[in-house]
């Protein structure tokens, strides 16, 4: 095998990782947002559980981030939660970075 096809499998291997960690802290964050706004709603214990996991499901609809923030914003909706999607995308954000740092620290 040649320097450049080491380095060319390299590269492919980190860009799998790469994209399979950005998988794994997309999902966290979106079960921490499902917590997040569980809360909001007044579910707690199994039922905040399952709404997480209906948060986590609702990202497969589409590519991005919309259909999550569309999922929260029409249930804040329902129950009456007044809860801006300015706010909805910081906790988003937020929770990224907390769910990468969870990833990458492998817990």
């Amino acid at each position: 095998m040649t320097t450049f096809d080491q380095r060319k499998d390299a590269f492919e291997n980190k860009f799998a990782l790469d994209e399979e960690l950005r998988f794994k802290a997309t999902a966290r964050r979106n079960k921490l947002l499902g917590l997040w706004a569980a809360e909001r709603l007044g579910k707690s214990g199994a039922e905040a559980d399952a709404y997480a996991k209906s948060v986590v499901l609702a990202d497969f609809e589409e590519a991005g981030d919309d259909d999550v923030l569309r999922k929260v914003r029409s249930d804040f909706a329902t129950a009456s939660v007044a809860v801006a999607d300015e706010e909805i995308r910081r906790v988003m954000t937020e929770l990224l970075i907390r769910a990468a740092e969870e990833v990458q620290a492998g817990r």
